[in-house]
């Protein structure tokens, strides 16, 4: 599909010379080498993304896509199916938690409906719908490869749409999706090459005769549908979500314009994987936010070369991790800005500094 080729092809590596410059400038503020931390290495990973060794971030989006999932008939969330539909309401009234997460980091939410069983007229969802929930991927695919690829192809366009100003953008992922923490484990599984019983957990709280229904129904699913792992659109078509190729669609066009890409918790990150496979150079523009409470998490970010910035114990998905990292990010980037230099303050320097790497 051409929009993902073009896609693909306009992703470039991030800016070396301005990540050294953020380095070397970092070894400038007064203050110890390393004193600060991962926010000296968020800067520095920052200035790559963004081409600028004091970046400055103008525009927040929490794009929180929603879809159904056949495999949720298999009794495989504490929830029932309909409550994706509810949330999303849910979303537009400002009622979520990811609501009041975003409105704290002054982050816009974008809600889209990628696949919900039930139909809203509310013009404030992006509808990039193509039918009603995916098929249950215990008994076969969960798309066409057409449809997976129709995803990701509008959620490239949406990133690109976000990013038409030309203003440096921080677009963080968020999900909804009653079973999609199963089909999360089961591309993690896939693409990490992990047992599902060590990928599964608990999503939104089963219990053990849950749990073993759903760690049962990945097994099925990866046996059934046997996804490539080196082709992240036959994971997505096989095994995946509507709202996960969606959102690998967001995260390769937030790429593509160099906008950077705040991850969440467990499903985002399957869907980071399955970008990452698509195109590998995307995962340079990934932040992670946080680490969830879902084993699993911790082996796709892993996969990824990605180190969480938080560990809360949360697992509640929608991009509320991603949107606690948000200030973060704004801080890492606001000290290399305002924070005075040896020189311009007087401060004599150690002899022994290092510089901190880029």
């Amino acid at each position: 599909m051409d929009t993902i080729k073009e896609a693909v092809a306009a992703i470039r590596p991030p800016d070396e010379q301005a990540r050294h410059a953020a380095a070397d400038l970092q070894s400038q503020l007064t203050k110890p080498a390393g004193a600060l931390g991962r926010l000296e290495e968020l800067h520095i990973r920052a200035a790559g993304i963004f081409r600028e060794p004091r970046p400055t971030i103008t525009q927040r989006v929490i794009v929180v896509a929603a879809a159904d999932h056949g495999v949720a008939g298999d009794g495989v969330s504490a929830y029932p199916p309909q409550v994706t539909f509810q949330m999303l309401q849910n979303f537009l009234a400002g009622g979520a938690a990811v609501n009041v997460l975003a409105a704290q980091a002054n982050a816009a939410v974008r809600v889209v409906d990628a696949g919900v069983r039930r139909d809203t007229d509310d013009t404030r969802v992006h509808n990039a719908k193509l039918r009603s929930g995916t098929d249950n991927i215990t008994r076969g695919p969960a798309m066409s490869r057409h449809e997976a690829e129709t995803l990701v192809a509008r959620g490239i366009t949406f990133a690109c749409e976000i990013c038409a100003s030309d203003t440096p953008t921080v677009i963080a992922l968020g999900d909804m999706g009653i079973g999609n923490t199963t089909s999360a484990a089961a591309i993690t599984s896939v693409i990490t090459n992990t047992p599902p019983r060590t990928t599964a957990g608990r999503g939104t709280g089963v219990g053990d005769a849950a749990f073993a229904a759903k760690v049962a129904a990945i097994e099925r699913a990866i046996s059934i549908n046997a996804p490539d792992p080196s082709d992240g659109i036959d994971v997505l078509a096989k095994i995946g979500g509507f709202e996960l190729a969606f959102l690998a669609g967001v995260a390769i066009g937030a790429a593509a314009t160099g906008a950077a890409v705040v991850l969440d918790g467990y499903p985002t990150t399957a869907a980071a994987l399955t970008a990452g496979a698509i195109v590998p150079d995307v995962i340079a523009y990934m932040l992670a936010s946080h680490v969830s409470a879902e084993p699993g998490h911790r082996i796709a970010l892993a996969h990824l070369g990605l180190q969480p910035l938080l560990d809360l114990g949360m697992r509640l998905g929608e991009g509320t991790g991603a949107a606690l990292a948000l200030p973060l990010l704004d801080a890492a980037l606001r000290i290399p800005r305002e924070m005075a230099t040896f020189d311009s303050a007087g401060v004599a320097r150690s002899d022994t500094e290092t510089r901190p790497e880029a």
